[in-house]
This record gives C-alpha cells, structure tokens and sequence, in this order.
C-alpha cells in the first residue's frame, strides 16, 4: 500500500502509478524514491519522461546493487575483548554463503526481494524535480532488466558498466559489451561473491611473446574492515571525554 506523502512529487507518483508498477514511495532526507516492477521498467521509465506532471528528460546516472549479506558485518566487533581486537568470525559475510542459502533470520527483515537490482538517478530540469527509481531482477542466476537505451540514450554506457560490473544483462541494449575490465575478463568484480584476489592473473610469457592468464595462486584471506566498536576502552573514553561520572 502506498500511502500519499506530504512531498508533493511523492503525492502525484503515488497518484499516478498503480501498486502493481509502483511501490515503496518513500521521501528520506528529500530525496524521493520508488520501486518499480521488472515487468513494467520501460513503460514507467517513459511514462516519467513524457508526463508533464514529472518531465524527467535527464537521466543522470544507474548502477548496480548486489544485496549479497546486505546490512551484514563479518567480524565480530560488539563483543570484544577488554584488552585486545577479536578476530574471530562472528558470520557469513560476503563470498562464504550464495543467495539461496542465505540467513534467512536476517533478511527477513528486509525489504529485497532479490539479489541484484538496478538504481536510476533522473533529474526534471522543468520542475526542479529528482527521484530515485529501483527495480529488481527476478532471476538471481541470470539477472535480465529491460534496457532504457531507448528511454534515455544515456544509459547506454551505464548498462554496459552495470553488465560488466554485476552480471545484469539488459535485453533490448543495441551493444551489450564489457566496458571496463579485460577481454577475456572471468567474473563481475562487484559482486560481493567476487575474490578480491580475483580469479585469475596475467603476466607476459617471453616465450609466446604475449599477455598468458593463470590461476591466482595467492590464498584467499578475509580483510578487517574499519569498525566503529562498543568496547570498555571506548566507552571509557566516551565518559571521560563527555565528563560522565563528574560530581
């Protein structure tokens, strides 16, 4: 159910646009945002454009979005030690579990209803409007969008780095190819199953006299990303700092 915002352009989307090509109308910050339907991407897409209550002639920029252990930290930081970092694994981050066999106990309090999806940014010059538009692919395996090359000439170049990037074909883009790693490239480097190591490496053999791929031979390893943490060190700091405990 979408419920009517006090945004006026949040009012005239939710006003214009069914529940079943449109959802979740949301204003956060001011910026307004909409779900759109796989099935009706193209028709919404157009329908922003040429409507003059929207007019949004500019598409500034799409990427692509991998909700792989969305929302999820792998290293334990909450529990630490008193006197020193844990290193110890507390879950299933990025590259240690697929989307089918994901914790289910935490994404069911998420609002993705698959793994890869598609965030468009358009601007209407005419009425001083932005909006953020996302649609899902339905297929995890093989995720297929309707390309908006026809819509926005802009997407052209986006899609293509959105194809190379996260694996999302789009059916319908007139040249469908990898735009910034190799040819010969193994993989989609931002999806968050990808090895940061990579799955090959290339290096030129004197020999053959040209660039030869192998498999990488350094081990995969996990990183420690930069916490904020909730230890006794901190909060001790916190309270000296903030002068709690202070007659």
């Amino acid at each position: 159910m979408m419920a009517k915002q006090k945004n006026p352009l949040a009012s005239a989307l939710a006003d214009f646009f069914s529940s079943d090509r449109a959802q979740n109308i949301v204003v956060n910050h001011g910026q307004v945002s909409m779900d759109v339907s796989a099935e009706h991407w193209q028709d919404v897409a157009r329908e922003l454009r040429d409507e003059d209550r929207f007019s949004f002639e500019q598409m500034i920029d799409l990427c692509g979005m991998d909700y792989l252990s969305w929302g999820e930290a792998e290293w334990d930081t909450n529990s630490v030690s008193h006197s020193g970092f844990s290193r110890g694994v507390a879950g299933q981050g990025p590259g240690r579990f697929d989307w089918s066999k994901r914790p289910q106990e935490v994404f069911a309090r998420k609002s993705h209803p698959a793994r890869f999806a598609v965030v468009v940014q358009l601007l209407s010059v005419k009425h001083n409007f932005r909006l953020r538009i996302r649609c899902f692919a339905e297929d995890d395996q093989l995720p297929i969008l309707p390309s908006l090359v026809e819509v926005w000439s802009s997407a052209n170049w986006y899609e293509r780095e959105v194809f190379d990037l996260f694996g999302v074909a789009f059916e319908g883009h007139p040249d469908l190819r990898r735009l910034l790693t190799d040819y010969g490239f193994v993989g989609h480097p931002f999806r968050k199953d990808f090895p940061l190591i990579g799955n090959v490496a290339l290096s030129y053999d004197e020999d053959l006299q040209r660039v030869v791929y192998k498999p990488v031979e350094i081990e995969p390893r996990v990183l420690v990303p930069r916490v904020i943490r909730a230890d006794a060190r901190t909060q001790a700091d916190f309270s000296a700092n903030s002068g709690e405990g202070k007659k």
